[in-house]
């Protein structure tokens, strides 16, 4: 095989190339160079290159004639499970073995509500979220938890399905009418692994993780903000990259070179221009900085409610270190305070800025942990995976605030009444955001495949959340 098939191979399969042309046929040298981009910033951006000019494709099924309410989802993932006993379920009277030290949950703003100890500022705006304390689907293992979470859909089909924010940058991205610079699906800052992406969908509505760490100045979002190269030097490349480009002179009426150019304005827009400063934290007053709290998680929080002023659908805060196998009540009273008064920070300014109407806010993980203590080594005083029930918190986007759905039993072991599936978490959010349950998702095979699994398929589902839409 020659080095142009080689490409060509590589385009066919949607490799590192970049997938096939407008027009499904292979491309040369010549259509790559076409494509050429301003570094990574220009790859953020090569999945909108079917825009200017060109027609872009609707979603199948598109949910027109639904009134969304919500316009953004922030989901704050609790990568590795968060315990439901020590943050919104609370079992104080089932003893030392279950609740440890953490035995003294507090009131709320709510009467009826209380949460864990280490969440005081966030017990002061429980009227703003609701909990679902009867979350479960019973797997209690990291990646295929994360995978029916994230996609509402049982693992071991053979059939990799879709992420929320994929679906939402479906519906909600560029093939909608979404027009921002900065991508509709952000992940901050690490990816979660495959089960933030985009499964049978194509590249197009994969994340963008920005890398980096949003607590350092300056923020070095990947291929956006590099640490170490001026404003002056930037300009300068962009101005040698015009000089050496004589393709766009040359082929100046190529439709795809034209749009290649303008993917290339616009990256540099992301790097030089106003867009890319949505990344620029040092913007903000330090008060507001200090009121989310100076390190990743505050600051990452802080980043996605400024994505949120952008318009950007979709927004990922993946926070690791959730997996407390050992030590755990050592990492909650260091982690949970500064989930505190981030979370907090971030549902008071959405609110004080009025963007906490028409933005989601999703809380939780994979699963929860094991209610039970594991004292024994090699844990000492650890607790383990535990899918059977867990909580989430949501807010905002038109979820009422205030509410408890569900509950587990006096243990916290199992659901006592009230199950929901994460499928049912999913369709609510697909709900608000007016994205139609029987929408049907482009499958590269032409399989019939709905935004929202159907009883046929074997998906089980505690119906839909009522109490709190």
């Amino acid at each position: 095989m020659n080095r142009k098939d080689e490409i060509n191979s590589d385009v066919r399969a949607g490799g590192p190339s970049g997938g096939e042309d407008i027009a499904g046929s292979p491309l040369t040298r010549r259509d790559l160079l076409r494509y050429g981009l301003a570094g990574a910033a220009g790859m953020l951006l090569a999945g909108r290159i079917n825009l200017r000019g060109l027609a872009a494709a609707q979603p199948a099924g598109s949910a027109a004639g639904l009134k969304p309410r919500a316009k953004s989802v922030i989901q704050i993932w609790m990568w590795g499970g968060p315990s439901h006993l020590d943050t919104f379920d609370p079992k104080p009277d089932a003893g030392n073995d279950y609740s440890g030290s953490l035995n003294h949950p507090i009131s709320t703003n709510v009467s009826g509500i209380m949460i864990g100890e280490l969440l005081p500022l966030l017990a002061k705006q429980a009227d703003k979220y609701s909990i679902i304390r009867s979350m479960t689907h019973n797997i209690n293992g990291h990646e295929t938890a994360s995978y029916i979470a994230q996609t509402g859909r049982a693992p071991g089909s053979n059939i990799a399905y879709p992420g929320a924010g994929a679906v939402v940058s479906l519906f909600k991205g560029y093939d909608a009418g979404y027009t921002g610079l900065i991508p509709p699906y952000i992940v901050l800052t690490q990816l979660q692994g495959r089960f933030s992406e985009a499964g049978f969908l194509s590249n197009r509505y994969k994340p963008f993780a920005t890398g980096g760490n949003p607590a350092q100045t300056p923020f070095a979002v990947e291929g956006v903000v590099a640490a170490n190269i001026t404003e002056k030097r930037q300009r300068e490349r962009r101005e040698l990259m015009q000089k050496l480009n004589t393709l766009q002179h040359d082929m100046k009426d190529d439709p795809l070179v034209k749009a290649s150019q303008q993917a290339r304005e616009d990256a540099y827009e992301v790097i030089l221009g106003d867009a890319g400063k949505v990344f620029d934290l040092a913007q903000e007053k330090d008060e507001m900085r200090d009121r989310y709290g100076r390190n990743t998680f505050g600051q990452s929080c802080l980043a996605a409610r400024r994505l949120v002023e952008k318009g950007v659908p979709y927004i990922t805060i993946n926070a690791p270190g959730w997996d407390t196998h050992k030590q755990h009540f050592q990492e909650m009273r260091r982690k949970l305070p500064e989930m505190d008064k981030a979370m907090a920070a971030l549902l008071q300014d959405l609110s004080e800025r009025g963007l906490l109407d028409t933005t989601i806010v999703w809380w939780g993980g994979e699963f929860g942990r094991t209610p039970k203590v594991q004292w024994e080594p090699p844990w000492n005083g650890g607790r383990g995976h535990h899918g059977k029930t867990y909580s989430v918190v949501v807010a905002g986007g038109g979820f009422k605030g205030g509410r408890v759905v569900g509950s587990s039993d006096s243990k916290g072991e199992d659901i006592k009444d009230r199950p929901v599936y994460p499928c049912d978490l999913l369709a609510a959010m697909y709900e608000l955001l007016g994205i139609d349950l029987n929408a049907k998702l482009p499958h590269p095979q032409g399989l019939d495949i709905r935004v929202s699994p159907a009883a046929a398929e074997g998906a089980k589902s505690g119906g839909r959340l009522k109490e709190i839409l």
